[in-house]
């Protein structure tokens, strides 16, 4: 639950951030200059919308493993890219959280930090995905678990009894 958690948090923040100025997400997706100029918009107006509905299910855990892998791609999608602009020697801010673009000549690059960051963050999405949302998620509660997900749940209250 707490791996559910922490990637809808960060989701949900960085959509939130972005969705009030469409115009600053539209250009931190220009500047990392990997997609072609008539889709940057599509991407950038689109983005935060996807980052709040994905971190929403999570949050709720609600298709919960489909939610996880939804959001272990993207940060996977978001690692490539910082890790492209990285290698072509663009000096560019993530906009992970709101702001993004190209930095200005004093400003200094993240990359390392921001692509150890999302990492984790896909290792989460991951996390997610494999093992049984929980009796915590709407999942459990509306019976959109499968038989392999109770078994899994029984196997992990056993495992927690014994220890």
């Amino acid at each position: 639950m707490v791996a559910r958690l922490v990637l809808a948090g960060v989701l949900i923040v960085a959509g939130l951030l972005k969705i009030d100025t469409p115009a600053l997400s539209v250009e931190a997706v220009r500047a990392y200059e990997l997609l072609p100029v008539s889709l940057t918009p599509v991407v950038g107006y689109g983005l935060p919308v996807l980052e709040i509905v994905v971190g929403v299910f999570l949050a709720a855990g609600l298709l919960t493993r489909t939610a996880g892998v939804a959001g272990a791609l993207l940060m996977f999608v978001f690692v490539v890219g910082i890790i492209s602009a990285w290698a072509r020697g663009l000096r560019i801010d993530c906009g992970c959280f709101g702001t993004g673009g190209v930095l200005e000549a004093w400003e200094e690059p993240n990359y390392l930090g921001t692509i150890l960051r999302d990492i984790g963050l896909v290792a989460l999405g991951v996390w997610v995905a494999w093992f049984p949302p929980g009796k915590f998620a709407l999942d459990s509660a509306l019976g959109l678990t499968s038989s392999r997900d109770k078994d899994d749940d029984e196997d992990l209250d056993k495992d927690e009894e014994t220890v």
